[in-house]
């Protein structure tokens, strides 16, 4: 069973958490070339934060990307590590959980278990790790690392989360010996404030990455594949029964959405298609679809361009496009499908996100959502 943490607010008690996602890169999640778009720049990065405290946000969510998809903007490119970012966003703020991304194959245990120690301490016990296990095979490539088949991958993340918890929780030292990783009297002191241990998120989509989650982590973060409400509410209702019923695993079930405002919805809808068809970053929206070895042979172009779209819109999240009161209420519908919370972006990330602050904000409070 999953134990509370009270001094994590991932494990407060409102009905619908709020969060970020990908402030740590350029652009945020938005692959677009209008004005007024995030920069990777700590000045931005501090200013965004404090929008998080403002609100009581539960969660920053940083992307693990060493390299970019290219295009005019070389999306996801520019940008800061996420251990570090973790860190230094979670020493900027009083409330927010600070997430560490981590992949797998490229961070050794011990020291992810010890950065991950080093967070909580200098967070006081508001700290998480986002584990990834790998797909880009550019990314992992560039470190010299083979890309494991994908299966493969979640064996060595049990292994990997395995060793990391217990450098967490146990008091003497160990030694451990499985299929890809040998550790000599292993040690790691002091133990996190969190109790067992901060708590860990996967974003498992496919049968193995979901038992994983299911047996393995807290939270579950799964990309919103429909726009249909039905479909999502029995998308979260699967994956928290598996998790309940085949592993007595209680999780949190997150996703994301990009937010697109306007005083009309013709104002928003007009928006998004200026930042997405008139002025997104299609070559880099492409590179990113061959990437995650998506084979555009299986869909319609007009399915295909509709993939890519979400992608420049806010990184394939759920689209939030229309007034304040309509944002609102789509956010209570993503809450009544059985999310516990939501990853936000924005286009303009700062500008949009104090306009949310300003008019959105109360209204999610006045709906008792917040």
């Amino acid at each position: 069973m999953s134990i509370k943490r009270p001094t994590n607010p991932f494990y407060n008690a409102r009905k619908l958490k709020l969060g970020s996602f990908s402030i740590n890169l350029h652009y945020g999640a938005a692959a677009t070339t209008i004005d007024g778009t995030h920069k990777a720049e700590w000045p931005s990065i501090k200013a965004l934060a404090k929008l998080h405290d403002d609100m009581e946000f539960e969660a920053i969510v940083p992307v693990a990307r060493w390299r970019g998809f290219g295009g005019a903007t070389n999306f996801a490119g520019p940008g800061f590590e996420t251990y570090t970012f973790a860190a230094g966003v979670g020493a900027q703020t009083t409330y927010p959980t600070a997430v560490a991304t981590s992949h797998v194959p490229l961070v050794h245990p011990i020291m992810a278990a010890k950065q991950m120690i080093t967070i909580d301490h200098i967070t006081g016990g508001r700290s998480a790790l986002n584990i990834v296990t790998g797909w880009n095979r550019p990314e992992i490539e560039m470190f010299g690392v083979a890309l494991r088949e994908h299966d493969e991958r979640y064996d060595m993340a049990v292994e990997w989360l395995t060793i990391v918890k217990r450098l967490w929780t146990e008091g003497s030292e160990f030694d451990y010996e499985g299929r890809f990783y040998k550790i000599n009297k292993g040690y790691a002191e002091p133990k996190p404030i969190q109790k067992p241990y901060p708590p860990v998120m996967n974003a498992g989509g496919s049968e193995r990455g979901r038992h994983f989650v299911a047996k393995y982590c807290d939270m579950a973060f799964i990309a919103p594949k429909t726009r249909e409400f039905a479909g999502l509410k029995k998308m979260v209702d699967d994956y928290r029964d598996l998790a309940r019923n085949e592993y007595g695993n209680e999780i949190e079930v997150w996703t994301n959405a990009y937010v697109v405002q306007g005083e009309t919805e013709k104002e928003a809808r007009e928006f998004l298609d200026y930042y997405v068809n008139q002025k997104g970053d299609w070559e880099a929206a492409t590179q990113l679809i061959d990437t995650m070895g998506i084979n555009a042979k299986t869909f319609t172009d007009e399915q295909l361009r509709g993939m890519k779209s979400h992608f420049i819109g806010g990184w394939g999240g759920f689209p939030l496009v229309g007034t304040k009161e309509q944002i609102v209420e789509m956010l209570g519908k993503l809450s009544g499908c059985g999310f516990n919370g939501v990853l936000l972006t924005f286009a303009r990330f700062q500008e949009d996100m104090v306009k949310f602050r300003d008019t959105v904000y109360p209204l999610l409070v006045q709906a008792g959502l917040r």
